[in-house]
């Protein structure tokens, strides 16, 4: 089961939190308890850089969307939520 805070509900767009969950179920690495997706905005288009610590995974993606955002969403499983900080 999957839970998404109010924040998440709020800021992110639908279609981009389903994009980050995809990005998760199709890691290639055993999966950390905690996933960091940092969002920025570069040259008009969407950044979204995949982080977990153990083992240590790094991958990042370009998107092209109307409205990229900027912020950190940390995943955590056990109760898995998405967390939103600007």
């Amino acid at each position: 089961m999957r839970y998404v805070t109010k924040g998440i509900m709020a800021t992110l767009p639908a279609g981009l939190q389903w994009l980050l969950w995809g990005m998760i179920d199709s890691m290639p690495v055993e999966k950390d308890y905690l996933q960091v997706f940092e969002l920025s905005v570069c040259n008009g288009r969407q950044m979204v850089v995949h982080k977990q610590e153990v083992p240590e995974y790094k991958r990042e993606y370009f998107l092209n969307t109307n409205a990229p955002v900027s912020g950190k969403v940390f995943v955590i499983d056990g109760v898995i939520m998405m967390n939103y900080e600007y």
